[in-house]
């Protein structure tokens, strides 16, 4: 039988699929870094990252046979002391990777599960609910000036992207107004809050959509009850997203506050 580990991080996502899997009666374990607690989880399999080939042989030896990656994974502060010896022979291929983006990174850590016949699934294969195909979500519905901005962002996005820096950006009346950076999302929203309100009914779209090329087993962007609150703190009129390549954790209560809030939630095709 099948078993697979949660490669976890922070935020709610690993909880979530940790219950459907529960639900789906499969067999899983809860890895963690050492020193980085799970919400809601007790972690099972610590690891650090200088063991990493200890912890990967500890998996094959346990029986699992896949792995998922769920929330944010912290960059810790790495030891030099505490790396193992098959693990320092990897220093050399790893160290170009740790100075790249998170997709140039990610990319390399899963090669390394792979390489040790760990197949790598994707958020969406075990909880496809937490990834909305196309439509608007809720009773709000964008302008033709929203889908104009939207469009807009997506082309930034995109071009974001391709270089590794972002995954999302603000845009109003066509001019970009903040783009996603390593402090996240919420700063952007706060950056975004605090140059102050935009007249008129259209007040800008905030957009969030994978980079290009980027493996969507892993990191895709992610939005939920606290990104519908900081849009409307920022004055925006909604918020747009690739169909298909973005998480929605709690759709249920993001839904409800855009109503409330009077923000549309449109899952966009790409």
């Amino acid at each position: 039988m099948s078993r697979t580990a949660i490669i976890a991080g922070t935020g709610a996502l690993p909880l979530m699929l940790s219950k459907a899997l529960t639900a789906q009666g499969r067999d899983h374990v809860i890895a963690g870094q050492q020193d980085f607690p799970v919400e809601g989880l007790t972690v099972t399999e610590p690891f650090r990252v200088e063991r990493i080939v200890p912890f990967i042989d500890r998996l094959v030896k346990i029986g699992v046979t896949e792995v998922v990656f769920a929330g944010a994974v912290q960059r810790p502060k790495l030891d030099p002391l505490l790396f193992d010896f098959k693990t320092a022979l990897l220093v050399p291929r790893m160290l170009p990777a740790l100075q790249k983006g998170d997709d140039g990174l990610l990319r390399a850590v899963i090669g390394l599960f792979e390489e040790n016949d760990l197949r790598v699934v994707g958020v969406s294969d075990i909880a496809p609910d937490l990834v909305p195909t196309a439509g608007i979500l809720g009773k709000h519905k964008p302008s033709r000036a929203d889908t104009s901005d939207a469009a807009r962002a997506a082309e930034i996005v995109t071009a974001l992207g391709a270089i590794d820096v972002g995954q999302g950006a603000v845009v109003a009346h066509g001019l970009c107004l903040a783009l996603e950076s390593l402090p996240g999302t919420d700063a952007m929203l706060r950056f975004v809050a605090a140059i102050g309100p935009r007249e008129g009914r259209d007040k800008g779209v905030m957009y969030k959509a994978p980079k290009p090329g980027q493996d969507r087993r892993i990191d895709l962007p992610t939005l939920g009850p606290a990104t519908v609150a900081g849009a409307a703190a920022a004055g925006l009129a909604g918020i747009a997203f690739e169909a298909g390549g973005t998480l929605l954790l709690d759709r249920p209560t993001m839904i409800a506050e855009a109503d409330r809030l009077g923000l549309f939630l449109w899952a966009r095709e790409k």
